[in-house]
């Protein structure tokens, strides 16, 4: 590749779901839609754990925190995704694509972290009932959510130090609503090898071990619960971790499957629909899957309801 073409570029064009314009105002009023309900939802979820004084528990400490962390997660591409259709404009500038890989990647990192300790929380209380308080205690619940954020932000950080040593041709474009990183590596005029092979080595380290640490937490639980005797006692421990189970395999199917094919099929757009599952469906869907099926979060949220009336 010539010198001249290998320079550091202004900026790219995110073609996502910009191409249809019959369909612009269809997609930019649902992905509105599911922006709001997600912000909305998750900050409901929050508010009611923080004001009820039965929800002050491990379990809920941490879905208050994964619900923060989906609203940041979204709002890492979605606001940006709309103010392009709204301006017919399919730019976004270098430093801010570098900077949305890395909120990007520092956030599903997170969600991946949490959804790996909520799933050992639930093996705990279902295998260890009664040790449960004294093992997840609140020193062990803050120090476990302090080192998902400190590795977060350094995985985070060195996947985006890569980024910026990477030359792009002029102007690439980017068949995605946001800066995907493994779609952008592809468009590098270098050979990407590297980088590929770090994003597929964090893939496994930092995905596959936490998800490999959920599969062993269920096991446990599954086979206590089969020891279980009460037909009741069965019911109440399954009710306590089918939500999260839900929530998992929503978040790891979607996102394995999407980056798997995207492996497979580089610039396709098929992988930018595909996100929109992990992007925005399983951030949307969190309030609903855990209220719904949980009688403390509902009567929490009527109170709240209540008392604002």
């Amino acid at each position: 590749m010539d010198s001249s073409n290998r320079t550091r570029v202004a900026e790219f064009l995110l073609l996502g779901f910009l191409e249809n314009k019959d369909l612009q105002p269809i997609i930019y009023g649902l992905f509105l839609s599911m922006y709001l309900v997600t912000v909305v939802g998750n900050m409901l979820i929050i508010v009611a754990i923080i004001s009820g004084p039965r929800l002050h528990t491990p379990m809920y400490f941490f879905l208050s925190n994964l619900s923060f962390v989906d609203i940041c997660f979204i709002s890492t591409t979605i606001p940006k995704m709309l103010v392009n259709i709204q301006t017919q404009n399919k730019v976004i500038t270098y430093a801010g694509c570098i900077t949305q890989i890395y909120f990007f990647l520092l956030f599903v990192e997170l969600d991946n972290f949490l959804l790996t300790i909520m799933a050992y929380d639930r093996y705990v209380a279902i295998c260890h009932p009664m040790r449960y308080t004294v093992i997840m205690n609140y020193q062990l619940c803050g120090f476990l959510v302090l080192v998902s954020w400190i590795v977060s932000v350094l995985h985070a950080l060195f996947q985006s130090l890569m980024m910026l040593e990477l030359p792009f041709c002029t102007q690439p474009e980017i068949p995605h609503f946001f800066c995907e990183p493994n779609q952008v590596i592809q468009l590098t005029c270098s050979d990407a090898f590297l980088n590929d092979m770090v994003i597929y080595f964090t893939l496994v380290l930092l995905a596959i071990v936490p998800l490999a640490g959920v599969f062993y937490s269920y096991f446990k639980i599954v086979s206590s619960i089969r020891a279980m005797s009460s037909v009741h006692g069965k019911y109440k421990a399954f009710s306590t971790c089918a939500s999260h189970l839900l929530v998992v395999s929503l978040f790891y199917c979607t996102g394995l499957g999407v980056y798997l094919s995207s492996a497979a099929n580089h610039g396709s757009q098929t992988s930018a629909t595909a996100s929109v599952t992990y992007t925005v469906v399983t951030p949307m869907m969190n309030p609903f899957i855990y209220s719904l099926r949980n009688k403390d979060v509902k009567s929490a949220l009527k109170r709240l309801f209540v008392r604002k009336l």
